[in-house]
């Protein structure tokens, strides 16, 4: 599957943005979907996934504060950021796997200023 995000920019601290992920392939509700995020100087790490039933997990740093959304109908999956921080800053990329192999697309660049 192919992966293509949007929806990324500059924000203040306590602002809200919604990124989008549009994905390629007829299977695509067979897949486990999520947003991954990488800050500078630091390594990439989960945000929030969607997997097979519609259940929804999220790291501590954002829980209650984002919430993952994906429509199988029309192969996109979303991410709605609230009350952003400056460490919510980074580079968000959007994944799916089948086979625990995960796939990202290019990211796309959040900014929270403070």
């Amino acid at each position: 599957v192919q992966l293509q995000a949007s929806g990324g920019g500059l924000v203040q601290t306590g602002g809200s943005l919604r990124l989008s992920c549009s994905a390629s392939g007829r299977t695509f509700s067979r897949y486990v979907m999520g947003w991954y995020r990488q800050a500078p100087g630091k390594e990439r790490e989960l945000v929030a996934i969607s997997t097979l039933g519609d259940f929804t997990n999220y790291s501590a740093s954002v829980k209650g504060r984002f919430t993952i959304s994906r429509d199988n109908a029309k192969n996109t999956l979303e991410l709605q950021m609230d009350r952003l921080e400056p460490e919510d800053t980074g580079v968000y990329y959007c994944m799916s796997t089948i086979d625990g192999t995960p796939y990202f697309g290019q990211g796309t660049q959040v900014t929270v200023s403070s």
